[in-house]
């Protein structure tokens, strides 16, 4: 089977109006099936597709594709499909729903801006080393408050905090250790940060997922929940950072991640993170399944 297929090619969690995150939103999506879906997204080639159709129990239905599979949540697709529709007029301004193959969430939308909702964070124990040794990391690089820890707030993540943006922008990930680290821990990825950001930030990171085809991404919105809860519970009062991603990458995509925790009696309840959307781009892509 094939076909062309319209796509939306928008940047979430824009950072002054530039870089972000890229993702593919293909509306009135009721049409395809899962295989349809998955060719499309791997001929639309960025690191996640939407699927946006119709829901009964929520304000639209949502699936997320990388190349290669499918994913549960997608934190940039998420806001770059409410923020692109709030600003073609399509959602109006307030709270709505989306529905996903793990549930429903509360999406917040202002315009092109979007608000997601994540679950209240948990954490498991990972031998550092093997993580460190994936990222390319010397263990001296590591800051001691951030050692490496699963976190899941809807995704799982490793998060590893690193002493300074240096080291950070100096990591060397090996792809296939990495992914079959993922593969051990059931993550979408590795997120590596340091607190030792630029101004307006408290927190810089890079996000490697090369279990879903990803080798490095600009913005990770379901990554960015999880580090907000880790700096909250080793030592930071605060509910709310600013986070940056992509400053790191071969090729520079700066984008800026807004997360706030809601908490109920100092434990954290939940976690949502904001962006704002950028049309970029309108285009047809055709596809095909594989005999």
């Amino acid at each position: 089977m094939s076909g062309r297929t319209d796509v939306l090619i928008v940047n979430a969690f824009t950072s002054d109006g530039a870089g972000g995150n890229p993702a593919g939103v293909v509306l009135e999506a009721d049409r395809y099936g899962a295989a349809d879906k998955q060719a499309i997204a791997a001929a639309v080639g960025l690191s996640e597709t939407a699927f946006v159709s119709a829901s009964e129990v929520a304000t639209l239905k949502l699936e997320f594709f990388t190349p290669t599979r499918q994913i549960a949540h997608c934190g940039h697709a998420t806001i770059a499909t409410f923020g692109i529709l709030g600003a073609m007029g399509r959602l109006a301004d307030g709270l709505h729903t989306k529905e996903t193959i793990d549930g429903t969430r509360q999406v917040w939308v202002e315009g092109a801006r979007a608000a997601m909702q994540q679950l209240a964070p948990r954490y498991g124990d990972v031998a550092a080393a093997p993580v460190l040794e994936a990222l390319g990391a010397p263990p001296g690089t590591v800051d001691p408050r951030f050692r490496p820890v699963r976190v899941d707030t809807g995704n799982g993540f490793i998060l590893v905090g690193l002493e300074s943006a240096r080291a950070l922008a100096a990591l060397t990930p090996d792809m296939p250790r990495l992914a079959a680290l993922s593969e051990v821990h059931d993550l979408v990825g590795v997120y590596a940060f340091s607190t030792d950001a630029g101004p307006g930030f408290d927190a810089t990171a890079r996000m490697f997922a090369p279990r879903y085809g990803i080798t490095e991404e600009a913005a990770t919105g379901m990554a960015a929940g999880p580090l907000a809860a880790l700096l909250h519970d080793r030592g930071d009062p605060r509910a709310a950072f600013a986070i940056e991603q992509g400053r790191f990458m071969a090729r520079p995509s700066p984008s800026r991640l807004d997360a706030r925790l809601i908490l109920e009696s100092a434990a954290i309840a939940s976690v949502s993170v904001a962006g704002t959307a950028k049309l970029v781009q309108a285009r047809s892509v055709s596809w095909r399944i594989a005999a």
